[in-house]
């Protein structure tokens, strides 16, 4: 009753999951973003040239007391990167392991930002119906020269399935191999653990590099507030500093990270930041082609 009183209670969303507290979602989420659109002089002109979308298909994210977490990616953290990548002349393929619809936190979209809002509306056919990420494996895989990159947006939602989804390892590897960029934000770096190498004498591909990516510190705290309604069962972050990834920041800020073709950022606060250093980075690259 307390909880409630002071908005601490994590709300029930009818389908037998949680979203966040009243009193979180005015301290997490917002109507608008800090998005600022910049001018490319020289943008992408290869419509063939996309980046690969990798989203989860799963929103009921499970805490060690049984509750779960009304999940999916964070619409802040999906959508902004995409306003400067689009900006800069890349289009996007939207994949979900099996081709299910994208789960999106609807309760963080910020519904008063025109840009945002705009950006969503265009993609949202591919949101509701995107591609087969088991399907491009199966069938497309060695043939395909459209990607630039593969982006991994953040949320909660990332934890559910993609870290331990071989579809999704071989979609790692197979974009590290032939030395495509690697975009994700938040939790989205948890699919990394994806490419764990099957026994400890083979080397993990990011072992030695550097990221930002949502502290496991600060995901122990949310349930205190009520953004969960419990613990989370396990932590990315500690996973990933076992096969040697270095998490360069320790709050959920606006710290993004860019080591060699590895692009990430620590949280929605890095939303904009993150979409610009990865436009930015993206055609520099093209230009030094």
């Amino acid at each position: 009753m307390i909880k409630k009183l002071l908005g601490l209670s994590p709300n029930p969303t009818g389908d037998g999951a949680f979203s966040p507290s009243n009193l979180s979602l005015k301290l997490a989420t917002s109507d608008t973003t800090d998005y600022t659109p910049i001018h490319f002089s020289h943008p992408n002109k290869d419509k063939h040239l996309k980046i690969l979308a990798m989203c989860t298909e799963q929103s009921q994210l499970p805490t060690t007391n049984g509750k779960k977490f009304s999940t999916g990616n964070h619409p802040v953290e999906t959508l902004v990167p995409m306003l400067h990548l689009k900006n800069a002349g890349f289009d996007f393929d939207i994949f979900t392991p099996t081709g299910k619809q994208v789960k999106i936190e609807m309760w963080a979209m910020p519904k008063k930002d025109k840009n945002v809002m705009a950006i969503y509306e265009e993609y949202k056919n591919q949101f509701e119906h995107p591609k087969s990420l088991a399907d491009f494996v199966k069938n497309n895989f060695n043939n395909n020269q459209d990607y630039i990159a593969i982006y991994f947006p953040g949320g909660h939602g990332a934890l559910l399935g993609l870290p331990h989804d071989k579809n999704v390892g071989e979609l790692i590897k197979w974009a590290f191999k032939k030395n495509l960029f690697h975009l994700s934000i938040c939790h989205g770096p948890a699919a990394l653990l994806s490419a764990k190498p099957a026994n400890d004498e083979e080397p993990f591909i990011y072992s030695g590099y550097k990221i930002a990516a949502f502290p496991d510190k600060v995901d122990r705290q949310t349930p205190l507030i009520g953004y969960m309604p419990g613990q989370l069962t396990w932590f990315f972050g500690e996973q990933l500093k076992k096969l040697g990834v270095i998490i360069i920041n320790s709050k959920a800020d606006k710290t993004c990270f860019a080591d060699r073709k590895l692009i990430t950022g620590a949280s929605p606060k890095a939303a904009n930041g993150f979409g610009e250093l990865a436009a930015t980075t993206l055609l520099e690259y093209l230009k030094n082609q």
